[in-house]
This record gives structure tokens, C-alpha cells and sequence, in this order.
């Protein structure tokens, strides 16, 4: 799971929720649709191409109760997936026409998607006794909003760019954070975004555990401090053979 976080445009309110990033779909239909014809002497139907086209993501979402940091934590789940909900209403105003609100989707230094939500469903569990859910699973359709395909390349671009460069500096250190329970036995240290942070790319996680003598990443315990390598020649971000030994299935 990673935490993810939707900013309203309208009002800035943000709402934050984790992700199930092995479920992340994203469709592309281009601006073609079919011309009609009488279809005499053709193999297949004329099209036009109108242009644009529809980018979708369809994402799962997960909200707990006793993941809210909070101080003070409402009792009923719904507390929290209400403003998603709302955003599914026509409540803003463009020319004169009636329209949901437009957000921005922020994931990690990867992702940011400005776009509306066209479709939701929910699933509630946890309940308690009175029936109040504590712990929903959450699917929404969003479509990104319409601009230009020039600034749309742009952007790809310097979103891969700024993924790609390491936040520490080489030869400094960086420290260990989780985010586990420790009745679990785990302690929700995340060597693939410390690679990121450290050497530009999640894929480079074996790199960073070598250079720090770290035999099993998982047993690492929040707060170590891991040097970052002086020289990153020896590893290659996006290499068949990293890709396939990362242990958590990215």
C-alpha cells in the first residue's frame, strides 16, 4: 500500500488515502471514431479523427480508521470518503454548465494527474456493533482533464526527470523511516523508495544494500542510517536483472 493524497482545486482541501498500486489501470482511446457508410467496396469503415482523445485511471483505494493520524478520529469511515464522494457531483460552474470538481492526484514524485471523477464504488467492512463501517475499499474512474498534448508531453517528461533524481547527495546518508506495527514483526522500511531517494531509482535498492553490508532489507529497523553511495556506475536503474530480484513485487 502507498499513500496518496487528492487536492481539490476549488476549495485546496486535500484528502489522503492509500493505494493499491498493483491495481492501477490506465486507458487511452484516441480522438478516431467511425464514419458512416455504406461500407461498398471497403474493408473496413472510414474514420475521422476529431483529435484529443480520453485518458482514464481506475484506482483502489483503501480507508481505515486506525490508519488516521489524527488526533482526534471519526468513528464512521464514511467520515473520510465523503469528500471523494462529492466529488462525483456536478457542484462547480464552467461556462454557464454544471461539472464535478477538478482535482489533482499526487503519488510519490512519479504522479500528477489533474482530471475529475466519473464513476465510484464502495465496499464497506470492520463494522462494530451499531453497524458504523471503520474500514472501506474504495474504486473510482477518473478522467484527466483536457490539455494541450504539447504541455501534456512536457510534463511527462519532467515528471520522469524529477523521479529520476536522487534527493540525497552522493556520499551522504539517508535514514531508514517505516511505517509497521511492531506486533507485526515488520517494520515498514521501504528500501525501494530508499533507493529512490538515495540513487534516482527504486530498481537500484540492491545497490543500496550492498554498499551498506544489508543482507535481508526487511530486518532493517526505522531510524538506521544507510550511506549513499560516492559512485553508482556499478548498478543500472531498470536492469532485467534488478527488476526481477526487487522482493516486493513492483
Amino acid at each position: 500500500m502507498e499513500r496518496v493524497a487528492f487536492l481539490i482545486e476549488e476549495t485546496g482541501e486535500r484528502v489522503d488515502c492509500l493505494l493499491n498500486p498493483e491495481t492501477v489501470q490506465v486507458t487511452r482511446v484516441a480522438g478516431v471514431r467511425a464514419r458512416a457508410s455504406t461500407g461498398a467496396g471497403l474493408a473496413d469503415d472510414p474514420l475521422v479523427f476529431t483529435g484529443g482523445g480520453r485518458t482514464e485511471l481506475v484506482l483502489d483505494l483503501l480507508f481505515d480508521l486506525d490508519f488516521v493520524e489524527q488526533q482526534v478520529r471519526p468513528t464512521d469511515v464514511r467520515a473520510l470518503t465523503r469528500p471523494l464522494w462529492m466529488l462525483s457531483e456536478n457542484s462547480a460552474v464552467e461556462n454557464g454548465w454544471v461539472r464535478p470538481p477538478k482535482f489533482s492526484l499526487f503519488w510519490g514524485k512519479a504522479w500528477q494527474v489533474s482530471g475529475i471523477i466519473v464513476a465510484m464504488a464502495e465496499r464497506f467492512d470492520a463494522f462494530t456493533l451499531d453497524g458504523t463501517p471503520r474500514r472501506s475499499w474504495l474504486r473510482l474512474k477518473m478522467v484527466r482533464v483536457a490539455e494541450d498534448a504539447a504541455a501534456a508531453q512536457k510534463g511527462f517528461e519532467e515528471e520522469l526527470a524529477e523521479a529520476g533524481t536522487p534527493a540525497a547527495a552522493p556520499g551522504s546518508a539517508v535514514i531508514a523511516t517505516g511505517d509497521g506495527a511492531a506486533e507485526t514483526g515488520y517494520s515498514g522500511v521501504r528500501f525501494d523508495l530508499l533507493a529512490h531517494d538515495a540513487l534516482g531509482s527504486p530498481l537500484r535498492w540492491r545497490l543500496l544494500a550492498e554498499h551498506n553490508r544489508i543482507a535481508n532489507p526487511f530486518e532493517i529497523p526505522p531510524g538506521t542510517p544507510l550511506a549513499v553511495p560516492s559512485d553508482i556506475s556499478g548498478g543500472t536503474a531498470g536492469s532485467a536483472a534488478e527488476e526481477d530480484g526487487l522482493p516486493w513485487g513492483l
